[in-house]
């Protein structure tokens, strides 16, 4: 649905896109990580065809950037970082013109304006004016402005930034629901924690370059160079540790937590299984075992630096 290769943009001597190469399946939600500045809002603009790229190419639904702008704004819809101004409009006026602006008429706009208020959620704010909803209504109607000519493919820039937790999740859930109608997802968020649970997809951007682009569990299984595992016996804590210590596949082991005991394994152990093992052989009674949980913050911060890229 969407692909780019080696696209590229300049402003004089900053390079704000270095020979970006994406793809993005059908029904993915394709979560675009970065630090500010780092490319994911020129991306976006790009492939809204707002922006015209010094070199390289971007296709959306099979159309180029270069020259066929008019057929991928009809396949796709793009909320920016920010709502914009609309003062003195009730919620089913400023549908009514986005509406007629895509050319939907008569009995089927009403239909659609409709439609999009259900899926969001804001039938009951239909007569209300647009400047005197929260932020998080906002995004949520614009949500309904980008829904209402059915697009295959929805670009979304930062759009929880500034949202309270309750309507993040409302966000959220909204989006779960478009993916399983067929749209594909492109959204920007500094958010990483939503990002695990909402998108199937992730792809790390800094300075420009892509790090990485691929499944989340292949990122954070990148990011856990070593594998790391909690355990907690019944009695003899201290002579566990000592034992553990003297494992030849043992990098560490440490009490944390009062009587947790935390593992990490050399690079050379096959999985976390050894730990269980060896205590068990040496009659430690288990109460606890668990590999220590690696998120998406976690793997940014070490793409970012270098160690995974």
């Amino acid at each position: 649905m969407i692909e780019t290769r080696y696209l590229t943009k300049q402003y004089k001597d900053l390079i704000a896109l270095d020979k970006l190469n994406l793809t993005i399946d059908r029904g993915d939600i394709y979560g675009f990580i970065g630090p500010n500045g780092a490319g994911k809002t020129t991306t976006i603009r790009i492939l809204g065809t707002l922006l015209r790229p010094t070199s390289g190419q971007a296709f959306v639904c099979g159309y180029s950037v270069n020259g066929q702008a008019k057929h991928i704004r009809r396949k796709i819809g793009y909320v920016p970082d920010e709502f914009g101004t609309y003062e003195d409009m009730t919620v089913t006026e400023y549908l009514e013109f986005f509406a007629a602006l895509y050319e939907i008429k008569g009995k089927e706009r009403q239909r659609v304006i409709h439609d999009v208020l259900e899926l969001t959620d804001l039938s009951y704010k239909r007569d209300a004016q647009v400047d005197s909803l929260s932020r998080g209504m906002r995004q949520r109607l614009a949500l309904a402005r980008v829904l209402l000519h059915d697009p295959d493919v929805l670009l979304l820039d930062e759009p929880a930034s500034g949202l309270d937790p309750r309507a993040r999740i409302e966000i959220r859930e909204l989006l779960k629901e478009l993916r399983t109608m067929g749209k594909t997802i492109l959204i920007s968020s500094h958010i990483l924690s939503e990002l695990k649970e909402l998108c199937n997809k992730v792809g790390i951007i800094e300075r420009g370059q892509l790090l990485f682009s691929g499944p989340v569990e292949e990122i954070l299984a990148k990011a856990r160079s070593h594998d790391v595992v909690q355990v907690k016996v019944r009695e003899g804590t201290d002579r566990a540790v000592e034992a553990l210590r003297a494992h030849d596949l043992v990098a560490r082991a440490d009490v944390i937590d009062g009587d947790v005991i935390e593992v990490q394994l050399q690079e050379t152990a096959q999985d976390h299984s050894l730990v269980a093992s060896f205590l068990h052989e040496r009659g430690f009674r288990l109460l606890l075992v668990r590999e220590q949980e690696i998120d998406l913050e976690d793997a940014f911060m070490k793409v970012t630096k270098g160690h995974v890229a």
